[in-house]
């Protein structure tokens, strides 16, 4: 079997696709350049085509309404990658427009943004390649203590302002969508930098999110007031292990002083502010008095947390109990 550049390539199910992907090609002698390449430029389409013919899925991480994520190892870098593989009943002019949107994901960067290596259409399917995050992402966490959920939130409303610098809504602001490692690193992913593609999603995956702030939910018009209430909601939910699910079309929940810290019930019960402008701006996030509280760059505490959870998730696999 050999894939040339400008092949045309069929799958007819994931099992194919994962098998097509997996293959890794000969002819590859250059590995993939670690200077982010415009997807437009015919270098970059030949970077895509090793992306493609150099890497071996290893396990399925994660499926969800908007696809599945594996986790990928690229021969070529030697690099684990997280591939989100979504499929997509859109036509081909919309798969370049979709593409052409997701440029900027080259422009981004931020230690508190997840990176982007590629993406690319294979029929009627999207494969989005990121750096993997080898602690996975909050949602499948019990509940996290304060102290380690205060540093989380820095790197969250960080990564948050630096996107909205960029003039991005992230648009699904939500615990599977704010991934740790090991080292103690905090990274927000599946922003919506790419309006098609939030789109068709929208339109192939039927459901409602239970972290949309109520302007949205309405059909409102929405701005960045919307990613804060997310962020309130979303800390609520980690902060106290249960899921506060209910979309709020009514009064916002509210955090009992008692279990938590009144800085941390204060800054949940902001961002929760039923009409957007009571939220706080973006600059005003990074000044509240929790946020300040753990804005130390202790990554240490985060990474001890992730470490001692992934021990015993481990412990208890072996024990048969998860």
């Amino acid at each position: 079997m050999r894939i040339s550049v400008g092949d045309r390539i069929t799958v007819r199910s994931d099992e194919e696709l994962k098998a097509m992907l997996s293959y890794v090609s000969k002819s590859c002698q250059a590995g993939i350049v670690s200077e982010r390449v415009r997807l437009n430029s015919s270098r970059n389409q030949r970077l895509k085509k090793q992306f493609l013919t150099g890497r071996c899925y290893q396990e399925q991480l994660g499926h969800g309404n908007g696809g599945t994520v594996y986790k990928a190892f690229h021969v070529l870098s030697r690099r684990v990658l997280a591939v989100k593989v979504i499929p997509l009943d859109i036509t081909a002019e919309l798969q370049k427009q979709i593409m052409s949107e997701l440029e900027i994901l080259y422009k981004c960067d931020s230690p508190y943004i997840i990176t982007f290596f590629s993406a690319f259409f294979v029929e009627n399917r999207i494969s989005i390649c990121t750096e993997f995050m080898d602690g996975g992402s909050l949602d499948v966490y019990k509940r996290i203590p304060e102290h380690v959920l205060g540093r989380i939130a820095v790197a969250v409303v960080k990564g948050l302002t630096y996107l909205w610098s960029l003039k991005i809504l992230h648009r699904d602001v939500k615990p599977s969508n704010m991934l740790v490692n090991t080292r103690g690193q905090v990274k927000l992913c599946d922003f919506g930098v790419s309006t098609q593609l939030v789109n068709s999603i929208a339109k192939t995956y039927v459901g409602t999110n239970a972290y949309m702030a109520p302007e949205r939910i309405s059909g409102e018009q929405y701005g960045i007031h919307a990613d804060v209430w997310s962020v309130g909601i979303s800390f609520m939910e980690v902060g106290s292990a249960s899921a506060h699910l209910l979309l709020c079309v009514c009064d916002p929940p509210v955090l009992p002083v008692g279990p938590f810290s009144e800085t941390f019930v204060h800054f949940v019960t902001q961002c929760m502010r039923r009409l957007p402008k009571e939220r706080p701006a973006p600059n005003n996030l990074m000044d509240h008095a929790f946020i300040v509280q753990f804005n130390d760059g202790n990554a240490e505490v985060v990474s001890m947390w992730v470490c001692r959870c992934l021990e015993e998730r481990r412990a208890q696999q072996a024990q048969g109990r998860v």
